[in-house]
């Protein structure tokens, strides 16, 4: 009794000639497919690398590709020869030449003969498959697939479409169930034979020559008739990842093939030299008969995907670049911003790194220059004060900077005389705390002393600015928090108002107050602003404020405000 090795071979050469030297010299038959795209010079020279052994035969050569018949065909052949010339074979193992024995052969020999009657191979139903990725699972076997996948794609999906659209559908041989599963299995002489010299096979292969991707489905779908007892898994370790692709094992994935207690992996680095160095070590190691456990390793893998297909909050990687949407938070900390804020008090900026000792930036998207907490020329991660460089992607600049602050709770300034490329990235930051004094932006142009027509036509290209931006905050895919006080309003109570934004930032252990900002004077305010309409202009994000002079008295119902 023996287990048979069929390898597909179609690169690496100088790797599966060694795979199967290894298979050979511990007294396993071996029969190679060697696709036929291999120059017949190569060919040669590979056959010629395992000509001193008796055990190892050539099988008839296809031409391959992926995703058709032409797979099947290669391991029918390879199959054939393999039980017509070695009668003690009684179970066929199917593996690439990019496979690798994780195991002693003693260990997998041992293991088949206490299962004579087992076909390990993966086969489960349509209904049943969430893995398939592509788009096609019963449909694989209800349409036809005459072109190619990979060099005929165009032709492949308007094919498709059009039999959908047609409504056309195949009829699938009578007495079979369609299965799919991995194409790596260990089936018993029995049931290959059966397979092989079954009377309808001109009529299966006719039908599964165009049926998508029938390496997964033919050997799959017909064990189902003649094995009599199926165990639906693959013996060996293939993992894949979210778009379909195998994994490829390196050398620093040693201790994690080991402690799967497979027998065989696949698919391996040509170029790893220490797994090759372990595995075909002509020793044979300490038999421990584990039953083969890949779901060890399955959750590195879940995290391996994980972290390929989300990553760390906040941090683009080139994988998911240049998809947008595809990143795990756009920013990988709460932050807050502040509008408003420092036109409204004299030292807002100063008054909140003491009140919370975080670090409190200014105008970030100013427009001459990036204003960094004590306007620091160069900040964490090198990030420049350069306005053109911020400028060419503002989005990855916030990003920067909340990634090389990590831990660190950021506060920005931000208004409508800023750069507004940045507002829906804001809008859209669950991370980002927005406070908003709309139309405190009116108060360094009431205390300027310019010209009035200019300071009207700057009043009313700003409010333009920040009433669209304001629409954007306000949207329902606004992600962010955000609280927005008109400035009438934040000054009915500015002590309460400054204590709730303390209180969402933390960072503080003396929860009250003790010292507040300071206030600008706003006296004769309400007179500016009715000049405002009088030249014209409507300033009305400001909220109601009286035109009368403020005669000292505090109005009824407010709250004092202590300044320092």
């Amino acid at each position: 009794m023996s287990v048979g090795f069929v390898m597909l071979v179609h690169e690496a050469l100088d790797r599966a000639a060694q795979t199967a030297r290894h298979f050979a010299e511990h007294g396993k038959p071996v029969v190679i497919h060697v696709d036929q795209r291999v120059d017949q010079q190569t060919y040669v020279y590979f056959t010629g690398k395992l000509a001193d052994l008796d055990n190892v035969k050539f099988s008839e050569r296809h031409l391959c590709e992926w995703g058709n018949w032409s797979i099947v065909a290669a391991t029918q052949s390879a199959c054939e020869l393999m039980l017509q010339s070695f009668t003690e074979v009684t179970h066929v193992f199917l593996a690439s030449g990019s496979c690798m024995p994780l195991r002693p052969m003693e260990e997998l020999q041992g293991y088949l003969d206490s299962r004579p009657k087992t076909d390990f191979i993966e086969s489960v139903t349509t209904d049943e498959v969430d893995w398939t990725v592509g788009g096609l699972d019963q449909e694989r076997f209800t349409l036809r697939f005459p072109f190619s996948w990979k060099r005929q794609r165009r032709l492949f999906d308007r094919y498709v479409d059009i039999q959908r659209r047609l409504k056309f559908k195949r009829r699938i041989p009578d007495g079979i169930v369609p299965h799919l599963g991995s194409q790596w299995w260990c089936l018993t002489r029995q049931t290959l034979s059966a397979i092989l010299q079954d009377p309808r096979r001109d009529e299966y292969d006719r039908y599964f020559k165009r049926v998508w991707i029938p390496d997964e489905s033919y050997f799959q779908t017909l064990s189902r008739l003649y094995s009599t007892h199926v165990e639906s898994r693959s013996l060996t370790l293939s993992k894949f990842d979210f778009q379909g692709k195998p994994h490829v094992f390196y050398d620093d994935h040693l201790q994690l093939l080991r402690r799967s207690d497979c027998f065989v992996a696949r698919k391996i680095w040509p170029r790893a030299e220490r797994l090759y160095r372990e595995f075909l070590a002509p020793a044979s190691r300490a038999l421990v008969m584990a039953e083969p456990n890949p779901l060890k390793i399955d959750r590195l893998f879940s995290r391996a995907t994980e972290r390929r297909t989300r990553g760390r909050a906040g941090l683009y990687m080139q994988g998911r670049y240049p998809n947008d949407g595809w990143e795990n938070g756009k920013t990988s900390g709460r932050y807050s911003v502040f509008e408003g804020f420092t036109d409204l008090f004299e030292d807002f900026e100063d008054w909140l790194a003491r009140r919370t000792g975080n670090r409190v930036h200014g105008h970030l998207f100013a427009k001459d220059r990036v204003e960094f907490a004590g306007r620091d020329p160069v900040y964490n991660g090198a990030l420049s004060d350069s306005a053109k460089l911020r400028d060419y992607n503002p989005e990855a600049f916030l990003t920067n900077l909340i990634w090389n602050t990590r831990g660190e709770h950021q506060s920005l300034q931000f208004g409508p005389a800023d750069r507004q490329k940045i507002s829906k990235f804001l809008a859209a930051d669950r991370n980002a705390h927005i406070s908003v004094i709309s139309g405190a932006w009116a108060i360094p142009l009431f205390h300027s002393n310019r010209d009035f027509a200019d300071l009207r036509k700057e009043a009313a290209h700003l409010q333009r600015v920040e009433a669209a931006h304001l629409e954007t905050l306000r949207m329902g895919k606004t992600k962010a928090r955000v609280r927005i006080w008109s400035l009438a309003e934040f000054i009915e109570d500015p002590m309460e108002n400054l204590q709730t934004i303390l209180d969402e930032i933390g960072g503080s252990a003396q929860r009250r107050l003790t010292e507040v900002p300071t206030l600008a004077g706003l006296k004769g305010f309400g007179q500016f602003l009715q000049n405002l309409k009088n030249q014209g202009m409507s300033p009305h994000l400001m909220g109601d404020f009286p035109v009368v002079e403020d005669t000292g008295e505090k109005p009824q119902g407010q709250r004092p405000y202590l300044v320092k």
